[in-house]
């Protein structure tokens, strides 16, 4: 009951603030007057077209590099956070690293990037894993470390062993933090596939946003930016699933409305 409650809030949620996002799309569209503005009615009319040719196979391959790279940087970078949380030597060791190359803009390497690994899908999955990664990874060695120390000692003192540790004290104190972490790289995966599929590629929403503007077809354009859109909110939903699920306990003891 209380899960269908929690889906139902999130529908009339996404449903009004879509109603007020078109609204206003609307009446843009008529103060400007203008044809590289077009209405959400011929949007979504190209929209509704072009998905099952060309639009179609561009999402797809958008919504392959972004899930297959989130997913990679997601099952390197929780466990590698778990244990640079917990473990102080290991810590120290790679802290630094993580220190000097996080603020730098990963996406100053594609060039680098395309050249060594080509022009196809796995330049552009390296480059999202890559800065996806870092986010991940930093949040959970955060999240970790603020674990009460009397909490994992209460399981040692009942004979828990290291395993046992990482289990069921540090991975559930952390994957809130982990969700939210994921919630924000989603965004930046988007931007990053956007940029990546811009130029040097013919396939994704990138790609196909780009070509159409080339080509002064604003409906089109915007298509590809609906579905972009799309995929973001679709990937956000995803992540509110596992959330609900993994998480219940925070949604059970009333921290979640």
């Amino acid at each position: 009951m209380k899960a269908s409650r929690f889906w139902q809030g999130k529908f009339f949620g996404y449903l009004g603030a879509t109603v007020f996002l078109l609204a206003l799309w609307q009446y843009a569209a008529w103060s400007l007057n203008s044809p590289l503005l077009p209405t959400p009615k011929a949007a979504i009319t190209a929209t509704i077209r072009l998905l099952d040719g060309n639009l179609g196979r561009h999402l797809w391959v958008s919504t392959y590099r972004v899930v297959i790279s989130t997913v990679t940087a997601l099952l390197i970078g929780l466990p590698l956070g778990l244990v640079m949380g917990y473990e102080k030597r290991i810590d120290g060791f790679l802290a630094p690293l993580v220190y000097i190359t996080y603020p730098i803009p990963k996406i100053v390497f594609l060039p680098l990037i395309l050249l060594l690994l080509g022009l196809g899908d796995v330049s552009k999955i390296f480059l999202i894993t890559f800065i996806v990664f870092f986010q991940i990874l930093v949040t959970t060695r955060d999240a970790v470390r603020k674990v009460p120390a009397e909490t994992i000692s209460s399981l040692r003192s009942l004979g828990g062993s290291r395993a046992q540790i990482y289990r069921y004290v540090l991975l559930p104190a952390s994957l809130p933090d982990v969700f939210t972490s994921l919630r924000l790289s989603m965004g930046t995966a988007i931007a990053v596939l956007f940029f990546a599929e811009s130029f040097a590629t013919t396939e994704g929403l990138g790609y196909f946003i780009m070509d159409s503007w080339s080509r002064a077809a604003p409906d089109e354009m915007f298509a590809g930016i609906i579905m972009m859109a799309l995929l973001g909110v679709g990937l956000f939903m995803v992540v509110d699933f596992f959330d609900n699920i993994l998480c219940r306990w925070q949604h059970m003891n009333g921290n979640r409305k």
